[in-house]
């Protein structure tokens, strides 16, 4: 008798912990990738692909001007596929050393959901990496503890169809295997409603910090995601954005206007005077949802930056400073051959249809 009750008990046992383990996984709540295409999805590809770019993008990563001493506080990162954006990718997160990184990301369907004038959070538990999920940092809930209820929204609608946050996921996991994400999407906003947004939560993210006695740069940093200029008259949604034409001559010009942009905008000491001439540069005066020039990232680089600027004021932080990583384009230079690695490209690269890369950190 006392055999059987034993017996019972430890079944009992073990069903109450394959129930509980089987609980834990439902509450997960996992964040698919959306394109499974142009980006890495499996630890293998990204393997592959880094031997890659290793070893055939040799130059582009010795010119790349990071230093490894110093870690990234802010950065600002491409999100084209990998076989186009290649060196950029390692060039600049690696050297995102904090466990922790808040990313700005673009909110590429805020107008067919007409979504604006507030950040987007999303409610998932843990994004898809190529190497294990990777988990949503439990910051996000302290910040949007801090947040006034007119600031944001949780939206995973129009966080589960944005590719531009998942593109960095993989050589961030690459990196480091334990890195934890909270994704904050920007939509459509004038740079004073950036602002507004910006300063409450710069000040829930410095509270967070201080309370949890986190390092800026060493156990949390902030990312920025963006396209520079979408260029050309083909295939493009009807639309001629080539404002220069599509000739060898017209390109050069179209990166020259690009270097101005990153020279005057992004590079050096960041200052909310420069982050406005960069909203001047990409965004029409009496239309803030309209291109003026085509990057993107056109509300997630301000935003961000005000956001890191007022971050830095409530930490009482050393001045930021920018150190440009790189430019390039989708036709300057080889891609990165993916085709065996069941991989490929989402859009064509010519003269008529391309897009510039730029990378710039922060320390």
């Amino acid at each position: 008798m006392t055999r059987i009750l034993s017996f019972i008990v430890a079944v009992s046992v073990v069903l109450l912990g394959c129930n509980s383990t089987e609980s834990a996984k439902n509450k997960e709540k996992v964040r698919q990738m959306k394109d499974t295409v142009g980006f890495a999805h499996l630890g293998w590809q990204v393997d592959s692909v880094m031997s890659r770019i290793n070893r055939l993008q040799t130059a582009e990563l010795a010119n790349a001007k990071a230093n490894q001493d110093t870690p990234w506080r802010v950065a600002i990162c491409p999100h084209d596929d990998h076989t186009y954006v290649g060196w950029q990718y390692p060039a600049l997160l690696g050297n995102i050393k904090a466990k922790t990184i808040i990313i700005f990301g673009v909110a590429h369907k805020a107008r067919v959901m007409n979504v604006s004038d507030q950040i987007v959070f999303d409610s998932y538990t843990q994004w898809h990496g190529p190497y294990k999920n990777i988990k949503v940092s439990s910051l996000r809930e302290e910040i949007i503890k801090g947040l006034p209820s007119g600031c944001y929204q949780v939206n995973d609608s129009l966080q589960k169809v944005e590719h531009s946050v998942e593109s960095m996921l993989p050589f961030l996991q690459y990196f480091n295997r334990d890195v934890e994400i909270v994704s904050i999407l920007v939509p459509f906003m004038p740079m004073e409603r950036m602002e507004a947004i910006a300063q409450p939560l710069s000040k829930s993210i410095a509270e967070v910090i201080k309370n949890r006695k986190m390092r800026w740069g060493d156990d949390i940093a902030l990312l920025i995601t963006t396209d520079a200029v979408h260029y050309g008259n083909d295939d493009w949604g009807g639309k001629n954005m080539a404002p220069y034409g599509v000739d060898s001559a017209g390109y050069k010009k179209a990166v020259s206007h690009e270097h101005a942009i990153i020279d005057s905008c992004l590079k050096g000491v960041p200052s909310k005077e420069k982050v406005g001439w960069f909203v001047d540069y990409t965004v029409q005066k009496n239309d803030y949802k309209e291109y003026k020039w085509t990057w993107c990232g056109r509300y997630s680089i301000p935003f961000g930056l005000i956001t890191a600027l007022d971050l830095q004021e409530q930490l009482g932080a050393k001045p930021l400073q920018g150190q440009f990583v790189g430019y390039s384009t989708s036709i300057d230079h080889k891609p990165i051959p993916i085709e065996d690695l069941r991989m490929g490209k989402t859009a064509k690269a010519t003269l008529r249809h391309w897009v510039g890369y730029a990378s710039v950190g922060y320390r």
